[in-house]
């Protein structure tokens, strides 16, 4: 385009500033400047949505572009159309002249093409007497020109975007199944757990879904799914470790049965002394092996009856990031060294205050870090704090929890995933 002209539309179409900034805009052109323009018209495609326009609005570029001599839009060899209505209307698919002319007009509101009308409204060319183009009234592709690295960056936006989105849905996809076919495998296998509670969160989540997603509406329901397979997958470990101990300790004690059948160990019944009988004097007057045997608890395998672990060395809880704990429980950031929470030696420092503030017992507390484990103990007294109004005794519900997480049916995951969602956008993180 020339520099500083304006042009203004025929007739009634009325002037604006959208339109006086597009040809200004067209006016910034790089010298040397050029596009594929089929090319171009893919990125404008991919980036539709972002640039405001309508398919029926790119059918009718793609015709206007079909009017352009060459592939390349360049401004050594002009930037203006001029077919007629009629020409343009058989290679818009015989879009009628109204809507034509509707869709004409989104496109030059989207900055896509200029309007250069003639004084009597007519679009058509001068040439000299070589025949080359000295003036033309049409449509101007400038601003396609100008636009295109913006284009191109809006279209590769949109791609990444696409591709996040179907990646995004793949993984939803598959942790779905995997939660559905592992919780129907923890029935099957009467695996002892919270099952109905477990099912109906997964029930919620999958309610949660909207019919047509963005991958910001899907990544944190990807995030609470991935937590509640994780938690699931951390219940079926710890019954099969369990399983396989409960095996390896049979087949020891069927090898001390066979290997020394004459052993008074095996003959004799074993029996722990009651409070107030002489079992010190007993020990003392022992002899190894039978010191041996007094230290055996009675009934053998009974500690393991029903295949529960012993609590010291029974497998502990799954640790989650310390970022989620304090956006479940933000109450807990207030008695952090200096009334924050940086590491996990903070948190528990801050579990030891609260732990005495809520009138839990040393002892119930010692119980919880050996069964449950130092950091899942701290993160269950936070979680205490966070639903102290709900909670009478938290003494008795930290047993409770510890007695639970022996038995492999407690998990911190959904305890932690219902906190966030009551919170909601407001918790609080640490600083």
């Amino acid at each position: 385009m020339e520099s500083g002209y304006v042009t203004t539309p025929f007739g009634r179409r009325p002037m604006s500033l959208g339109m006086l900034a597009s040809q200004q805009l067209a006016e910034t052109i790089e010298p040397g400047m050029k596009r594929s323009k089929w090319k171009l018209f893919r990125a404008i495609c991919e980036a539709r949505p972002a640039l405001g326009v309508t398919d029926r609005a790119l059918t009718v570029l793609d015709a206007l572009l079909t009017f352009y001599p060459d592939d390349e839009i360049s401004e050594e060899k002009g930037l203006i159309v001029f077919p007629s209505n009629a020409q343009l209307s058989l290679r818009a698919r015989g879009m009628t002249p109204a809507t034509l002319r509707r869709h004409l007009a989104v496109l030059v509101e989207a900055g896509l093409i200029l309007r250069k009308d003639s004084p009597n409204g007519k679009r058509y060319a001068r040439r000299d007497r070589a025949g080359a183009i000295g003036e033309a009234f049409g449509f101007s592709v400038a601003p396609l020109l100008a636009r295109a690295v913006e284009i191109e960056s809006l279209a590769a936006e949109a791609v990444a975007d696409r591709e996040l989105l179907r990646v995004t849905r793949e993984r939803l996809t598959v942790c779905r199944r995997d939660i559905s076919k592992l919780i129907a495998a923890a029935l099957e296998e009467g695996v002892s757990g919270n099952w109905e509670g477990i099912s109906a969160m997964f029930r919620a989540l999958l309610a949660r879904i909207p019919r047509v997603a963005t991958a910001e509406d899907l990544t944190p329901l990807l995030d609470e799914m991935g937590l509640l397979r994780a938690e699931i997958i951390n219940l079926l470990e710890r019954r099969i470790k369990a399983k396989k101990i409960d095996a390896n300790e049979s087949q020891i004690e069927h090898h001390k049965q066979n290997s020394n059948p004459n052993s008074l160990y095996e003959l004799e019944p074993s029996f722990e002394p009651k409070q107030g009988e002489k079992a010190a004097a007993d020990n003392e007057n022992a002899g190894p092996s039978d010191e041996r045997r007094l230290r055996q608890p009675s009934g053998g395998m009974s500690n393991r009856a029903g295949g529960a672990a012993d609590p010291g060395a029974g497998p502990s809880l799954k640790s989650f990031p310390l970022g989620l704990v304090l956006q479940a429980c933000p109450s807990i950031l207030d008695y952090g060294p200096g009334g924050s929470i940086g590491n996990w030696r903070d948190l528990m420092s801050a579990a030891v205050v609260v732990r005495s503030m809520l009138g839990v017992s040393p002892s119930a507390y010692e119980e919880a870090c050996s069964g449950m484990g130092p950091e899942n103990a701290a993160t269950v007294i936070a979680c205490i704090l966070e639903r102290g109004g709900h909670i009478n005794s938290p003494g008795g519900y930290l047993r409770d929890l510890t007695r639970r997480t022996e038995r492999g049916e407690f998990a911190i995951g959904p305890m932690l995933m219902a906190l966030v969602r009551a919170i909601g956008p407001t918790a609080r993180h640490a600083s």
